[in-house]
């Protein structure tokens, strides 16, 4: 169906950060180590801002958001999420600058003043759009992957496939003549994925740059894209391996469906992250299958856009899916599910909804994994009434572990003086002494979960 005879109802944006500096994690259980944006990358990602605010808060663009305010911020019609996980302030500071190219400053961002003085926001009206810091230790839903251990244990079997020792034979040749140029001191194996250092290098490293031929640099990204698509993505739909699109779907999906809503405000929806939900989401969708080109990583400031658009004149609502890798000029539609159009809302969500993690339980379940980002408090709680939601564990919920816990402590504390003879229930004529008061704010547990096969 053409933009020109259906309207947008609202949209969900999904950016890579833009470029930075170097960058390593772990190739077995992908732990980063921070980094730092640079300033092209700043660029990147405000020039996207600017193309996004083209697209869908121009008044006189066909794919502009009904009801949207396209002159100043509106809260109430926007929500902003950023991966604020091991690449540091990286993703964070490029939605920051993606927000300046969607809401530019304007002076119309201005207050009179009772003595009839108007004052307009500092730098000529800037506006402040706040964007929510998602840490992956409290907060599952933009890095499902770290301390994954099915995702590790499942990574650990990838690398010891018959496939996989086939493809790191057929290039080691390749990989060992890149030593001149790596140095000595990085490893040279399929699993360290060299093509990020190449490419930074490629960009940032005057002398380095010369010795990075067009030819290494895509036989490196090839590899790459083999290795990490192979990697976050999975044949089977639950799989660990779409773990890092199976945390993120509860928030593409339930923005889609608030849109459909004309009485509530969002129209808006933009998470900032890493390449990893990219592959992921590809894969689920049928998208990678469909465009083999796109099974891979998505370049600097790479973006999806989801429209959710209604026929103009009336029907069931539809999702579209565009992309635009990079420095692409501009946003190319692809289609899901091997459909060859857009696909109904109550498809895309039938289709991905069954699949995502959107409870801390399950994703601890998922994971195998009762101790670390909070399923410690989890598997504590599990035989309580407490519900875990959203991968966020809320102020209410958390009172209720805490005082369960402590509750729990005191019990066993009181059980064991009593057994000891050291307390007593009941009258006794003789003289108690006083106790000291016993107190435990520690408490573990243990649980399994089954390996999910990728």
């Amino acid at each position: 169906m053409s933009s020109e005879n259906s309207i947008v109802l609202g949209v969900v944006l999904l950016t890579r950060h833009g470029d930075r500096q170097g960058f390593y994690q772990s190739p077995d259980n992908y732990t980063p180590v921070q980094t730092s944006i640079a300033p092209l990358g700043l660029v990147q990602e405000y020039q996207l801002g600017q193309l996004i605010r083209s697209l869908y808060l121009n008044a006189n663009s066909p794919s502009v958001i009904s009801g949207i305010s396209t002159d100043l911020f509106d809260q109430n019609q926007v929500r902003i999420r950023a991966d604020a996980g091991g690449e540091g302030g990286v993703i964070f500071d490029s939605a920051v600058a993606l927000s300046q190219g969607v809401w530019p400053a304007a002076t119309a961002f201005n207050t009179t003043l009772a003595n009839g003085t108007t004052v307009v926001a500092p730098l000529n009206g800037y506006q402040y759009a706040p964007i929510e810091s998602v840490e992956p230790d409290t907060d599952i839903s933009l890095e499902g992957w770290t301390e994954c251990n099915t995702f590790a244990t499942a990574t650990s079997v990838f690398y010891n496939s018959t496939e996989f020792k086939q493809v790191s034979d057929a290039n080691a040749d390749f990989l060992t003549s890149l030593r001149p140029i790596v140095g000595p001191g990085r490893p040279l194996q399929l699993t360290n994925m060299i093509y990020d250092f190449l490419n930074v290098q490629s960009i940032h490293n005057q002398s380095l740059a010369q010795q990075i031929t067009p030819d290494i640099l895509a036989r490196a990204r090839a590899l790459a894209n083999w290795h990490q698509y192979h990697t976050f993505s999975s044949p089977n739909m639950g799989g660990v391996g779409n773990i890092a699109a199976r945390t993120i779907i509860p928030d593409i999906v339930s923005s889609l469906n608030a849109f459909t809503n004309a009485s509530q405000p969002l129209r808006f929806t933009y998470l900032s992250l890493s390449y990893k939900p990219f592959i992921s989401l590809f894969n689920m969708t049928g998208v990678a299958m469909q465009y083999p080109e796109l099974a891979g990583i998505v370049n600097y400031a790479s973006a999806v856009t989801l429209e959710l658009r209604r026929p103009s004149r009336g029907g069931s609502p539809f999702v579209r899916l565009n992309f635009k890798n990079g420095s692409e000029v501009g946003f190319t539609t692809y289609n899901m599910f091997s459909r060859n159009q857009d696909t109904p809302l109550d498809e895309f969500t039938s289709r991905l909804a069954p699949y995502a993690i959107d409870d801390l339980n399950d994703w601890c379940t998922t994971c195998s994994n009762w101790e670390d980002r909070k399923c410690n408090l989890v598997a504590a709680a599990n035989t309580s009434t407490v519900v875990w939601h959203g991968g966020v564990i809320s102020p209410v919920g958390a009172g209720f572990i805490g005082a369960g816990v402590t509750i729990v402590v005191f019990l066993a504390a009181l059980a064991v003086l009593a057994f000891l003879g050291l307390l007593t229930f009941g009258r006794r004529k003789e003289e108690r002494s006083v106790l000291p008061v016993v107190q435990n704010d520690n408490a573990s547990s243990s649980g399994a979960g089954s390996l999910v096969e990728k």
